[in-house]
């Protein structure tokens, strides 16, 4: 039986009933299961109509591990628990995605459907596993493919249509939505436990969301007022969508076959049946939205942070030269950031003022985080929740956001065809089930197939229309800014406009107690958050003396529904017809996303986001007063609206030679929230294989797969700044022998391509192993040994906390955390590579403002690089790689590997690192409309 992966927090305790302790033996399983087993919905086979509709010649393809089936009933999380095995359609796209790691190199047209799913639109006759109509329904039909599961939802009416998208949701991600629903809310140790991990996720978007169902509700009616006919389709689409949801909930409680995770929490039981299930309503979907846009889409903060780092700077340089050191570490434009608009276009956003006005720079010092938690009682209380708590807070109040990404994308002028190649999806992590879900839908203006996020599937997110297809990754510009409002006649209340204004007080209060599936103690707590006008109270701190809170404003605050409108246009065919269509649709998208589109002829591509205009002279990096003179232009605090930038001042393009996206810099002069965009950037490495396709011309899809799937397995500090580490070492004769071995075993690794990959498949055990090992030992003692004497124990300190050192894909610090497979987001190998450069003597644009290795003397960053290497190369691997729930330590392999996090009681295997989309396309259309 193959090793199977620890739980996540939701289930960190699921094993078997308590009436039946320990390892279930074969005969219990069997007993039990009998009497859970209930059947599922009918199946009769049908024929598919054939796919008119479909101009990509059956040159589209997709991918979403584990699998589309992410529900279970009791009986198959037993078994699952008991004997590893897994319900229809769980695991099947899991392994054709794992095996491109060792297959890509001998990749070819014809084999790309041995690691996807073949994405043409409706299902051949004798592929069709299952029909359904679901309800009884005879305006829409549910046609499940024997390949994937997948459902293909083809409705005549729109209601029918909808319904159907809904109904098809709930049978593949019911729990899985309720889940959301309850991390929206904050209410998530209530509903499932409280296990310190989820204390920790529900604070973490409650800090920066805390709405009540008033808010949430005034959400959806904005938007429906705001967008004419659209708002009305798309409140139409939303209640026929929920009534699905709701009927399947209805059927599967009353023939028992809903999701076992509601027995193992307690909230149904397995004899009698007793509990309930709670209907979805339409305010769910804002607190499913709000979940997704904090994720993914929703750049900046960080802003008390920065100040905090530039103070230090001020402090150990003086003011002038401080402020230059920090800028120069900041990169807010570096003329050597790889650029997705790389035509030399500028779109000038978030630059440094030339004389900045209302900074509310923070006393030494006088920062304190506000505090979220209050009254914990029990399990939450103790030592591993307040451990979560503070992880919790630190994610929260970061500027560095999860990367949602890749996109290569290629002009038909450079393709073998002569028709725009892409290879594009979104890196969203690895869960099971998954947080995506596949799905067709076809029905009166609608006609799409691709993934959509749970609970919010009444239209494709992500995917390919009938003669185009679109994908996004995380921008991460600044659309999130911080107000320092002073306070007066106590803690709580704030001047606004020269009247002292009582803050509003929002608070949650949950408990939880054990279940089968979460044994963590009784506990509880209240989380509180004070509001202002200007946004939640975020820290405290003094500014000249004066005390002041900090707050946190978001332009997509009170909007999490907005996005709804840019979606349906995105699905509809009458709609998204050009370039310039898929531009004007993706402008309704309200959060922080690079967009990316590709039809027979032509590419596009448009960054989207609410972008406030700040007050003239205002720098977003830094609080400013909560004066009406440093607002938003045109800033009413009742809707939380305000002027955006146009769209002409968004980075934008059509048809470019090629496009590449990794999180990286839009542009020239756009600037984004999180640091570290600058010489050396993962976006390097997809643009460096890409720009050498586009120069040899004849691209073919699988040559574009390969520069990902190559891309996905290389470490970005070999690639990229390794050789220049390596040649300071080598400017003499390295005589010790510690050293001079390492070096060798770290050259020959960076000969055969510097790639974490295994031996062969299914080894579990990577080439160059040891010259992994050391780098892995040898990065964070460089850095700290480079940079910290120069810096000084405070600066460095606070340069760290701006940005971390490292994301190896064993860290298990970052925005993503161990085993999620997204790497190399955040680091200091910019700083690395501009500061040995210059040691070297090479030309550096945009170098940082002092050198710091050996002081700028060559001999002297020698010594350091060969005396931390020494240090590494004796470093053991148990060292290096600690082990953890699912790793033994000095598994190096198993330490960098994926793993599909539960979040619901069905476990898989984990798979050898990649670091790629979650869903990916490969699209190559061969005519159009």
């Amino acid at each position: 039986m193959p090793r199977r992966t620890r739980h996540h927090a939701l289930f960190d305790r699921l094993r078997t009933p308590r009436k039946l302790p320990g390892f279930l033996k074969a005969a219990s399983v069997c007993v039990l299961i009998a009497g859970l087993l209930s059947p599922l919905a009918q199946a009769t086979t049908a024929a598919a109509a054939t796919a008119s509709n479909d101009y990509c010649g059956g040159q589209c393809s997709d991918i979403l591990p584990p699998g589309e089936n992410g529900n279970a009933t009791l009986a198959q999380i037993l078994l699952n628990q008991a004997f590893g095995t897994q319900p229809s359609h769980a695991e099947d796209q899991l392994g054709p995605y794992n095996n491109l790691a060792t297959g890509y190199s001998t990749l070819t047209d014809a084999k790309i459907n041995t690691f996807f799913n073949d994405s043409s639109f409706g299902v051949a006759s004798s592929q069709v596993a299952s029909t359904e109509s679901p309800a009884g329904r005879s305006d829409v039909t549910i046609v499940r493919d024997k390949a994937t599961g997948v459902p293909h939802i083809t409705g005549t009416t729109r209601y029918g249509t909808e319904f159907g998208a809904g109904y098809a949701a709930a049978e593949d991600r019911l729990w899985l939505m309720d889940v959301f629903r309850h991390v929206g809310r904050g209410q998530l140790t209530t509903f499932a436990g409280g296990v310190a991990s989820n204390q920790g996720l529900e604070q973490e978007f409650y800090r920066n969301a805390p709405y009540s169902e008033a808010d949430l509700q005034a959400q959806i009616d904005n938007a429906v007022a705001n967008n004419g006919a659209r708002g009305q389709q798309a409140l139409a689409d939303a209640d026929a969508y929920l009534d699905g949801i709701n009927s399947y909930i209805d059927a599967s409680d009353s023939g028992r076959y809903f999701p076992g995770e509601y027995v193992l929490t307690g909230h149904k039981d397995s004899i009698t049946n007793a509990g309930t299930i709670d209907h979805f309503k339409i305010t769910d979907l804002v607190a499913l939205a709000s979940v997704i846009g904090a994720l993914f889409g929703s750049g900046g903060g960080g802003e008390v942070n920065n100040a905090i780092s530039l103070l230090a700077a001020q402090d150990k340089y003086g003011v002038t030269e401080g402020t230059k050191v920090w800028e120069s570490f900041r990169e807010r434009n570096d003329p050597e950031a790889v650029l997705t608009v790389h035509n030399g276009e500028s779109f000038p956003y978030g630059t440094k003022p030339d004389s900045p006005q209302g900074e509310a720079l923070p006393d030494a010092g006088s920062v304190t985080t506000e505090p979220l938690v209050y009254n914990a009682t029990g399990t939450g209380a103790d030592q591993s929740a307040g451990a979560a708590s503070a992880a919790a807070t630190k994610t929260a109040l970061s500027s560095a956001r999860r990367g949602m990404s890749n996109a290569l994308v290629v002009s038909g002028k450079y393709t073998a065809s002569g028709h725009p190649i892409a290879v594009f999806g979104p890196q969203t992590g690895y869960f099971a089930p998954q947080l995506l879900m596949l799905q067709e839908i076809q029905g009166p203006g609608i006609s799409a197939r691709g993934a959509s996020f749970a609970g919010l599937s009444m239209y494709v997110e992500l995917g390919r229309g009938q003669d185009y297809a679109w994908s996004a990754t995380t921008s991460g510009q600044d659309i999130i800014d911080s107000y320092a409002v002073e306070l007066c006649q106590d803690d709580y209340h704030y001047l606004f406009h020269g009247t002292c204004t009582a803050m509003d007080e929002v608070e949650q209060t949950n408990s939880w107690k054990p279940t089968t599936a979460d044994g963590t103690a009784a506990g509880s707590y209240t989380m509180k958050v004070w509001k202002t006008k200007y946004g939640p109270v975020e820290y405290r701190a003094t500014v000249g003396g004066k005390k002041v809170a900090y707050t946190t404003l978001r332009s997509s605050y009170m909007h999490e529904a907005d996005s709804i409108i840019g979606f349906q246009m995105l699905n509809d065919p009458d709609y998204v017809k050009s370039p310039q269509t898929f531009q004007s649709a993706v402008q309704h998208i309200n959060y922080t996303f690079n967009w990316f589109y590709a039809d027979s002829s032509h590419t596009a591509y448009y960054n989207s986001g609410n972008n406030p205009v700040r007050a003239s002279g205002v720098d977003s990096e830094f609080p400013v007063w909560g004066q009406a003179a440093y607002e938003w232009q045109n800033w009413d605090p009742s809707t939380n609206t305000a002027d955006y930038t146009p769209a002409a001042q968004h980075p934008q393009s059509i048809d470019q030679d090629y496009y590449v996206s990794w999180n990286n810099k839009q542009a020239l002069n756009y600037t984004t929230a999180s640091w570290g965009d600058g010489s050396v950037h993962r976006g390097n490495l997809l643009n460096d294989r890409v720009k050498k396709l586009v120069a040899a011309g004849g691209v073919t899809r699988s040559a574009l797969v390969k520069a990902m799937a190559d891309a996905s397995l290389t470490d970005l500090r070999a690639e990229d700044v390794l050789p220049d580490l390596l040649k300071v070492i080598n400017s003499s004769t390295v005589t010790d022998s510690t050293a001079a071995a390492a070096v060798t075993k770290l050259q020959t690794w960076l000969t055969a391509g510097g790639k974490r990959t295994e031996t062969s498949a299914g080894s579990k055990t990577y080439a160059n192993a040891d010259a992994i090992r050391i780098l892995d030992a040898w990065w964070p003692l460089l850095v700290k040994a480079e940079f910290q004497p120069g810096l000084g124990d405070d600066l460095y300190t606070a340069f760290t906390n701006n940005l971390y050192i490292d994301e190896t894909p064993s860290a298990a610090h970052g925005p993503t955390g161990a085993h999620a497979g997204s790497s190399f987001q955040y680091g200091w190998w910019s700083y690395v590579d501009k500061d040995i450069r210059s040691v070297l003597g090479q030309t550096v644009s945009g170098p940082l403002a002092e050198q710091y290795c050996g002081g700028g003397s060559l001999s002297a960053c020698r010594d350091i690089l060969i005396s931390t290497l020494k240090t590494a190369a004796g470093t053991s691997a148990s060292t290096v790689y600690p082990g953890d729930s699912l790793c033994s330590a000095g598994d190096q392999w198993c330490a960098d590997s994926i793993v599909q996090r539960t979040l619901g009681g069905i476990k898989h295997y984990n798979i050898s690192w990649q670091n790629r989309p979650t869903f990916q396309q490969v699209v190559e259309f061969t005519s159009h409309r």
